[in-house]
């Protein structure tokens, strides 16, 4: 190529992303608009674009290309969907996808007329309370999702955070925790202390701060938090009894637990069987390995049909654990997480059971701890009753999964030859299949799945949450 086709080629290149880069500013001003007046919220093939950046916006359209035969989508039809929703002024309260309308060329008109026939509820996003009990490494990630996107008065909304009495500075210790984060990098905001009002502002919301030791002593009334919906993120209390502390102060109105529960409270994976919430009072998000491998089994036992399996997790290292040798009350956790794989059990595979009847007892688990700090890999070693023709057989079944607009925000897929597991870090998808490393031998199959066991979860716990407050979006999607 001469110098001059170089210098054309340049030219013609900087021109076309000057342009995208153009509409993308567009983008973003129609996106805030309908958000902060209509409470819509625009996804692309179910990652949300509300509060992105526009070099945020056009990277995730370039990353469309995986699920669009290879070819990304063009910013100037994302744009004009948008246009057309925020002409339609009976679009409110609702969650369009564009990604899924323009890959199934199906129009806005068309996507709204089929979502208010089908609907089975009606939407509301009428604000609800919510105070995290517990600010650990959920709790944080929590409060990270919450309030990372524009401010909304609308949905879940949070009041409040509880910990236990602490020293002096304690408010900012928590403030700087929850503002830097060696695994997840700096908080996309502002965190601001009010040691006046004993809380935080968090991208100009405030976040009360109570110390407490007993959960039913708390009046969060007095705070003018009503009817709230208390996560539970500690893990001390698993059972009805325990939780059961929390409906005793006053402002509460129910409880959601991010880890496996024990006694009859149900273990809900979101997507799965999340229909089966009701009007209980009290209810379990399961765990990270659960959520994230539950969408996958269950979509493989519909399909194949599962005989039975083991369910192995490479999981990263937790704070339970220690950084040295030293006792611990469990077998092996004791010694030194940082240098060691760690042989421990995990319940999982028995609450998948709980989250799918179907494959109730067919299922063994075990865990391993490894030294690094997120970001976890399942393998699931399955027989399957029908077997797959072959590897790229079941990885096209995935893939196609992944693609729905069902399974897209629990099921995810990577080709990448090159895919580690910091390559996940910050994934919302809750269990990203890696086709690379697929094997079906007969109706024998092992399928590998990452997750990021801190962001992935905590999405499922939000979502969970957003339907025990009765949070429901008319979803406009192809």
């Amino acid at each position: 190529m001469s110098h001059a086709d170089t210098a054309a080629h340049f030219h013609h290149h900087l021109a076309t992303y000057k342009n995208q880069e153009s509409l993308a500013y567009t983008l973003v001003g129609l996106l805030h608009m309908l958000y902060s007046t209509r409470d819509v919220k625009v996804t692309l093939f179910g990652e949300s674009l509300n509060g992105l950046s526009t070099v945020d916006i056009l990277t995730k359209i370039q990353h469309t290309a995986s699920r669009n035969e290879g070819t990304a989508l063009e910013v100037a039809a994302l744009t004009d969907i948008v246009q057309q929703a925020v002409d339609t002024p009976s679009i409110t309260t609702a969650v369009i996808d564009v990604g899924q309308l323009l890959k199934h060329d199906v129009s806005l008109a068309t996507a709204l007329a089929n979502a208010n026939a089908s609907s089975t509820t009606v939407s509301n996003s009428e604000p609800a309370d919510v105070v995290l009990y517990g600010f650990g490494r959920i709790g944080r990630i929590l409060t990270r999702l919450l309030l990372e996107e524009a401010v909304s008065s609308k949905g879940l909304q949070l009041r409040a955070i509880v910990v236990r009495p602490g020293k002096a500075g304690d408010i900012a210790k928590r403030a700087s925790l929850l503002e830097r984060d060696s695994v997840h990098g700096m908080f996309s905001g502002s965190v601001t202390i009010d040691e006046t009002n004993n809380g935080i502002i968090v991208n100009g919301r405030f976040i009360q701060i109570i110390y407490a030791n007993d959960p039913s002593t708390i009046d969060y009334t007095s705070y003018g938090i009503n009817d709230a919906i208390v996560i539970d993120n500690t893990g001390i209390w698993k059972d009805e009894e325990g939780l059961g502390k929390h409906l005793q102060s006053k402002g509460v109105k129910k409880v959601l637990l991010t880890a496996p529960a024990q006694g009859n409270i149900k273990n809900v994976v979101f997507g799965v069987n999340s229909d089966t919430i009701g009007d209980d009072e009290i209810v379990s998000a399961a765990s990270c390995t659960t959520n994230a491998i539950t969408p996958s089994l269950k979509v493989l036992n519909d399909e194949y049909g599962i005989e039975n399996g083991h369910v192995e997790t490479i999981h990263a290292f937790t704070n339970d654990q220690n950084l040295i040798d030293n006792y611990h009350k469990a077998d092996r956790r004791g010694r030194s997480a940082v240098l060691n794989m760690v042989i421990t059990s995990t319940g999982a595979a028995k609450a998948v059971g709980k989250a799918l009847p179907e494959l109730q007892g067919k299922l063994t688990g075990n865990a391993i701890r490894v030294p690094t700090p997120n970001v976890s890999l399942a393998i699931l070693n399955l027989t399957l009753k029908q077997a797959p023709a072959s590897a790229q057989a079941l990885n096209r079944f995935f893939k196609d999964v992944s693609d729905t607009d069902k399974w897209q925000s629990q099921i995810a897929y990577s080709d990448s030859i090159e895919a580690v597991s910091t390559d996940f870090v910050g994934t919302k998808q809750v269990g990203i299949v890696d086709s690379e490393a697929t094997i079906v031998t007969d109706n024998h199959a092992t399928v590998y799945i990452w997750y990021d066991n801190e962001v992935g979860y905590s999405t499922q716990v939000l979502r969970v949450a957003a339907q025990m407050a009765d949070i429901h979006y008319t979803h406009i999607s192809a």
